[in-house]
């Protein structure tokens, strides 16, 4: 699906742009006048962690439920846990950051590399470690992606790293293609979202 068919968020709308009209996330790098898409910027994803600002539109969180996008791992343990009745207890840190729930959604349908499963990598990462070792060039996504609900965050600011741990699912959205979630975005920016679906495997 085009990015310029999927509806936008009013905050988002409001970010600066590529070359090619994309909106650009709050804490991705910019080099020689270029977004760098697959990397994290550190000073830009503390500033939102420690402010509580969305990593997307950089606009600020209410207190509660915060989102996040995530990869085909993670998602296949959350809908493991939550198909088996027990709570998902990763408390592993991650690098990416928060979001509002629509932007989240919106972001899982414009971003190449999360919407489509067979989608690739365009970046490795600047200094691989534990953490961004899956920042390969080339790498695939993989089957069943998921936007996920969580009730709070917490996070941790290291020399060269923001790390975010997320406890209590409330809400998973797993998807193959993520323009499975156009109807739920639609709903809500239109505010007739019944809020987050009780998570199920």
């Amino acid at each position: 699906m085009r990015f310029d068919l999927v509806p936008m968020p009013s905050a988002v709308r409001d970010r600066p742009r590529d070359g090619r009209g994309y909106p650009v996330p709050a804490i991705t790098p910019w080099q020689d006048g270029q977004p760098q898409f697959a990397l994290t910027d550190y000073g830009r994803s503390a500033d939102c962690a420690q402010q509580r600002l969305c990593s997307v539109c950089n606009v600020l969180m209410p207190r509660g439920p915060v989102w996040r996008v995530v990869g085909a791992a993670e998602s296949a343990a959350i809908g493991a846990a939550l198909a088996g009745g027990r709570p998902y207890r990763n408390l592993a840190p991650t690098l990416e950051g928060p979001g509002h729930r629509a932007c989240m959604l919106y972001a899982s349908m414009v971003c190449s590399y999360l919407a489509r499963p067979n989608a690739r990598r365009g970046l490795t990462a600047e200094q691989p470690d534990e953490l961004t070792a899956h920042v390969v060039r080339g790498a695939v996504r993989g089957e069943l992606g998921a936007v996920v609900g969580y009730a709070d965050y917490e996070f941790a600011a290291t020399g060269a790293q923001v790390l975010f741990r997320f406890f209590d699912v409330i809400e998973y959205l797993p998807h193959d293609n993520a323009e499975a979630h156009l109807g739920e975005l639609r709903a809500e920016l239109a505010g007739t979202s019944r809020g987050p679906a009780q998570p199920t495997g």
